[in-house]
């Protein structure tokens, strides 16, 4: 089982997206939207409306509508448009606006749950949660506190990732073969599929972010 600890005073990470960019304004108008996305789309693969004209079967006057937002493509426009382009159709629809949600929860007030696999004495409260997503992904955020009574065994093991920050106490973590001490301000970041869980109470009580996240199915 591997492992790594990352010294990021040596160790520049470049993230696969930009965090700080910011998307276009989500068209409210369908018609719009769509247009917008096939423009942008045809002018990243330097597509000329003549070139797409062509391989669509499409009038280089239909596709100026569309692209303008002044007529509704149909469902077999929308599959001729995203084929030529090569993305699926659905990708044509992203600047149509959509609601997106957001869970703020105050302080001790979230929901105490028993987790599947959760042994006595481990109390997990969940701060929030948001159903399926455009991403696929759903991410499940926990503030975990072991307490004298908790029973200590490393057998957690299931889909995703996760991540967990130390905010009070010490403990021993296993992830795998290894063992890891954990103090206030510590991060341990793995892959859950590996048996893990707290193995040694160092200093009581811990208290603990975990967030796993995991592909839905």
């Amino acid at each position: 089982m591997k492992s790594s600890k990352i010294k990021t005073s040596k160790i520049k990470l470049l993230p696969s997206q930009d965090p700080h960019s910011v998307r276009a304004d989500k068209e409210r108008n369908l018609e719009a939207a769509i247009g917008k996305e096939v423009r942008d789309f045809r002018q990243s693969k330097k597509i000329t409306v003549k070139e797409l004209s062509d391989q669509t079967g499409l009038s280089m006057g239909m596709l100026s509508k569309i692209e303008n937002g002044v007529t509704s493509p149909s469902l077999t426009t929308l599959q001729l448009l995203a084929n030529a382009l090569g993305v699926p159709v659905t990708a044509l629809f992203r600047r149509y606006e959509e609601d997106r949600e957001a869970v703020h929860t105050k302080a001790g007030e979230g929901v105490e749950i028993v987790r599947q696999g959760t042994r006595s004495g481990h109390q997990y409260r969940l701060l929030g949660h948001i159903g399926a997503n455009a991403s696929g992904v759903f991410t499940e955020p926990y503030l975990i506190t072991l307490s004298r009574e908790s029973d200590v065994f490393p057998t957690f093991q299931h889909d995703g990732l996760e991540m967990l920050y130390v905010l009070e106490g010490q403990v021993k973590y296993r992830h795998g073969s290894k063992l890891y001490h954990l103090a206030p301000g510590d991060t341990l970041f793995f892959d859950a599929d590996a048996p893990h869980g707290p193995e040694v109470l160092i200093e009581l009580p811990v208290k603990f972010l975990s967030v796993i996240s995991y592909k839905s199915t």
